[in-house]
């Protein structure tokens, strides 16, 4: 227990850091950010990052795997992973059946198009479960598979599970000369240049 609570604590110390560096208009003083709102930044960043990633990628290149490994998944299959499991786990918080129960939409999904639709579809499900959670309700019990955990803890694997995804896919980008979406808006931010 004192392992994922130093995860979490350890996962919400990340997304907070750059999103609360400093107070909002240049204030004086700080403010105060619980849980709910905490998660529901961190998402809000992890639905630009991985939405743009998708979007970045040529159609041409969603079939691309960088090196040789076997395991290795092409592109659009990393995005359709994100967007499975953003169903399975989504639809837990909501205490709604899985839309994509029994689907498998890393080896349905062919093209763009449809990949970038799950990834849509999936965050709006998402939405739901991150705009529903309260500071009060995040910590009450939901279903994830065959257990239960807090709806925070479900939540942040989401969280975790996404950037994880986005880290990959920005390895695929990077191999085809192509700058990640957080990447640029940073270097935008600093007034840079690309790469």
């Amino acid at each position: 227990m004192k392992r994922v609570t130093v995860i979490v604590f350890a996962v919400l110390l990340v997304f907070a850091s750059g999103a609360f560096a400093q107070p909002p208009g240049g204030g004086q003083g700080g403010q105060k950010f619980g849980l709910a709102t905490s998660l529901q930044r961190g998402y809000a960043n992890l639905k630009m990052n991985l939405t743009q990633e998708a979007e970045k990628m040529p159609e041409a290149d969603y079939s691309f795997k960088p090196g040789t490994t076997a395991d290795v998944r092409p592109f659009g299959r990393v995005i359709a992973h994100v967007a499975e499991a953003q169903f399975g786990q989504c639809s837990g918080v909501n205490g709604v059946p899985n839309p994509m129960q029994g689907k498998h939409l890393e080896e349905e999904l062919k093209t763009k198009a449809e990949v970038v639709k799950a990834l849509a579809d999936s965050f709006a499900l998402c939405d739901t479960a991150f705009s529903s959670t309260t500071d009060e309700n995040a910590v009450q019990f939901v279903k994830q598979g065959p257990n239960e955990v807090t709806r925070a803890a479900a939540l942040y694997g989401v969280l975790v599970h996404g950037n994880e995804i986005y880290g990959t896919g920005a390895v695929y980008l990077r191999s085809k000369n192509i700058v990640p979406p957080s990447t640029e808006r940073m270097q935008s931010g600093r007034g840079r240049g690309g790469d």
